[in-house]
């Protein structure tokens, strides 16, 4: 049974959820928030599977309690996902960046949040290809607002090989990344699966799970979500 959270200040929302995820047989909402903080004290009661976050609530906004979340060591196993709008890149950025598992939009059809669930529980990232390349690449091209200066090319990486848009140091494992793994996080940064990548690559599933976990390890990723964050700041996307 996956252990769900509901973190949202609109009661019609949350009762809406609730009834879905439940019809599911395989998912329980064991706690409803109204707010960030009152996710937070909850999730570290229960400890669910999943944290279902808005990103607008009083108090304590939803970016501010992923963080929270995501950066307590008691919680490793819980995933957050944020539910936002399509016409927020930079506050889904910095939700990705807190540590956020990935993102809904609120109008997502019911079986898409079913899905998604189970994807977020089992390890793997929420991420669509597109919806993730327009948020992540517009925003970390410009440097901290999408619509400050023209994008940089997806493919290309920070000027000098530095760390990427506004001045993140680059993480102590990205210089002992093999050409191969560089290979591998960029194509995880398109949204590509494990077994995506390894048809991409002419290789087996497990050896590009490996690549995956290798490189995850040495830029002490949490989670696929924050790989695809550091693809992008640091120039491992590719074309």
């Amino acid at each position: 049974m996956i252990r769900v959270l509901l973190a949202d200040d609109q009661a019609l929302v949350r009762a809406g959820f609730r009834l879905l995820l439940e019809s599911a047989g395989d998912i329980a909402v064991i706690a409803e928030a109204v707010n960030g903080g009152e996710a937070v004290a909850l999730t570290r009661e229960h400890a669910p599977d999943v944290v279902l976050m808005d990103i607008n609530m009083p108090e304590v906004d939803g970016v501010t309690a992923t963080h929270l979340i995501a950066s307590d060591p008691r919680l490793a196993a819980t995933k957050v996902v944020v539910l936002t709008t399509f016409d927020d890149e930079e506050t889904v950025f910095a939700a990705l960046r807190a540590g956020a598992s990935g993102f809904l939009v609120k109008d997502v059809e019911p079986e898409e949040l079913l899905q998604a669930v189970r994807v977020v529980a089992r390890g793997d990232a929420l991420l669509s290809p597109s919806v993730t390349r327009a948020v992540i690449g517009a925003f970390t091209a410009t440097g901290g607002s999408p619509n400050s200066r023209p994008p940089r090319a997806p493919g290309s990486a920070a000027p000098g090989g530095r760390a990427a848009p506004g001045g993140r140091a680059a993480p102590p494992g990205l210089a002992s990344l093999t050409e191969r793994e560089k290979e591998v996080v960029g194509l995880v940064a398109c949204g590509l699966s494990n077994d995506e990548i390894a048809r991409e690559l002419v290789v087996s599933p497990l050896t590009a799970k490996t690549h995956v976990s290798r490189a995850m390890t040495k830029l002490n990723a949490r989670d696929r979500a924050q790989l695809v964050v550091l693809a992008y700041e640091h120039g491992l996307t590719v074309s």
